[in-house]
């Protein structure tokens, strides 16, 4: 069954709405670090690897309480869940600013972390499959179109407003960005879900009332692909400049490169909207993520001359695994269930993307970049048999 579309607001102003506090929710959270944290370790005194601990702890947290996310999204629709993200978010950089001690920096972080929870991808594809069911599929992945701008937006943002005021200054804009523009626009755009219906199976997120056999194993797997793929995507988005260095890249070259990525992953997410849509079953958008992936950390590995390559080819594989991951749920399992389902998905990836940071300092401190990207490879090629026993799975039926 599916939910039927509701009419209070406009498609395209939802997804256009959502896709504004999507940039401003991962620019000043998850990508908050890459500009703060070395003005804020500056400023206080508090070394740079505890300061970006405060990410880790976010992220585990968001992870533990995703499932909770999902059946609230599940239960009373997106909007009053990513309306208290806004609030969460704003609360957290207010009491950032406002931490002159460590233990209230990490406080402020556990805010963010219930704010990246309820207000990030899964949030937000949990939204549109609870107004839309199936019919999300497009939605969700023009909402991963605005996602890929967060980092282009808010570094150079972040970075002004750091030069011109101080970290502390920018995260009282970002506060009030937050309360000003996020939450008006999350009560706004986002209108009332349709109801479920009475005959809907009970939380379990998937077709069947009682799980099969089948269906178990499927989740296991997807599952199972996008935690490996998390763990590959956090670790090189911290390491990767340290990695291309130790391989005899320049560090103003190493930036120029890992500048591809970015354009990549919204390039090959606009290819997808174009020629997939809904012409194709979303598996085949996963497996092409998964391959793109591991060919992109095999030629890191084994070609040095071909780097920019390389992460042409990660990058486009990492940006359309976003589509995939909001999108196959949708057709593998009961679109009635999709919020809660998203919500369960999300907790392995997080709590591994908030361990894989310190897990890559760890490789490389003991055998250097081959180290690092032989793992990577070896959890890449992994990630690729997986997608193919779902695929497999999938054709079966």
């Amino acid at each position: 069954m599916e939910a039927a579309a509701p009419v209070a607001r406009n498609r395209h102003v939802l997804v256009s709405a959502l896709g504004v506090t999507q940039i401003l929710a991962w620019g000043s959270s998850f990508y908050l670090p890459a500009v703060l944290a070395a003005p804020i370790a500056a400023d206080t005194g508090w070394s740079l690897a505890s300061v970006v601990a405060g990410l880790s702890c976010g992220l585990l947290l968001a992870g533990l309480v995703s499932p909770i996310t999902g059946r609230l999204i599940q239960r009373h629709g997106g909007r009053p869940v990513l309306a208290a993200s806004s609030l969460l978010l704003a609360a957290a950089h207010l009491l950032m600013a406002a931490a002159t001690a460590y233990p209230l920096y990490l406080a402020a972080w556990l805010f963010m972390g219930l704010g990246m929870s309820s207000g990030l991808y899964d949030a937000g594809f949990a939204t549109l499959g609870r107004l839309y069911g199936q019919g999300a599929r497009g939605a969700i992945t023009s909402l991963t179109l605005f996602g890929g701008f967060a980092s282009t937006v808010c570094w150079p943002l972040s970075a002004f407003l750091v030069e011109h005021e101080g970290w502390r200054i920018a995260c009282l804009c970002y506060a009030a960005i937050h309360l000003l523009l996020c939450l008006p626009l999350h009560l706004w755009a986002i209108p009332p879900p349709p109801p479920l219906p009475t005959s809907a199976p009970a939380a379990t997120g998937l077709k069947q009332p009682s799980t099969t056999g089948r269906t178990r194993t499927r989740l296991v797997l997807l599952a199972s692909i996008q935690t490996v793929a998390a763990l590959i995507a956090s670790m090189l988005s911290v390491h990767l400049l340290a990695l291309l260095q130790l391989r005899g890249v320049g560090l103003a070259a190493a930036v120029g490169l890992g500048a591809l990525v970015g354009p990549s992953q919204v390039g090959a997410r606009v290819a997808e909207m174009l020629i997939g849509r809904n012409r194709h079953h979303p598996i085949w958008t996963m497996l092409r993520s998964v391959s793109l992936l591991a060919a992109g950390v095999w030629l890191l590995l084994v070609s040095p001359a071909l780097i920019a390559l390389a992460l042409i080819l990660y990058g486009a594989g990492n940006g359309i695994h976003t589509i995939a991951r909001g999108a196959l749920p949708l057709v593998l399992f009961d679109p009635q269930r999709y919020a809660a389902l998203m919500g369960k998905l999300a907790t392995p990836s997080l709590i591994v993307q908030a361990a894989a940071p310190s897990i890559g300092a760890l490789l490389l401190g003991a055998g250097g970049a081959n180290l690092v990207l032989t793992t990577l490879a070896l959890a890449a090629t992994l990630n690729v048999g997986l997608c193919v026993c779902l695929v497999v799975s999938v054709r079966r039926t």
